[in-house]
C-alpha cells in the first residue's frame, strides 16, 4: 500500500479513537453513495455529524482541512443526504473536519465542528 494510504488509514483510526472518547457514536466508517464517501458517520445525542478526516505529514503546502475542496462538500452532501432519507432519520446533520498533522512521532488533531453549512 502505497505511504499515503497508510497514513489516511492511520489518521482515520485516530479519528475514530478521538471521537470515541469524546462521547461519539460511530454510526458508520467509509459510507459509499456512488461517486461519494464519508468517512466517518457518527451520533452524539441528538446531532448525525458526517465527519470528514484530512491527515498530513507536514504543513508546507497548507493545513490538512484547507484540502476539503467544494466538489468534495458537494459529494458529501449526497452522500448524507441519501444516508438520511435511507435510514428515516429524523436528526439534525452537520458536517465535521478532523484535521491531523503528523508532527515527528505524535499527531495533532483539530476538530471543526460545522466545518460547512448548506442549505
Amino acid at each position: 500500500m502505497a505511504q499515503h494510504n497508510d497514513l489516511g488509514n492511520k489518521g482515520e483510526a485516530i479519528a475514530i479513537d478521538y471521537l470515541k472518547r469524546n462521547g461519539y457514536k460511530i454510526l458508520e466508517t467509509n459510507y459509499r453513495f456512488l461517486k461519494a464517501e464519508v468517512d466517518i458517520i457518527v451520533q452524539k445525542e441528538a446531532i448525525i455529524a458526517a465527519v470528514e478526516v484530512k491527515t498530513r505529514s507536514s504543513s508546507y503546502f497548507g493545513n490538512p482541512q484547507d484540502f476539503v475542496s467544494p466538489k468534495k462538500i458537494k459529494l458529501l452532501i449526497s452522500a448524507m443526504d441519501h444516508y438520511i432519507v435511507h435510514n428515516n432519520i429524523n436528526s439534525d446533520v452537520r458536517f465535521d473536519i478532523i484535521a491531523i498533522l503528523k508532527d515527528s512521532n505524535s499527531y495533532d488533531i483539530k476538530h471543526i465542528e460545522d466545518a460547512f453549512l448548506f442549505f
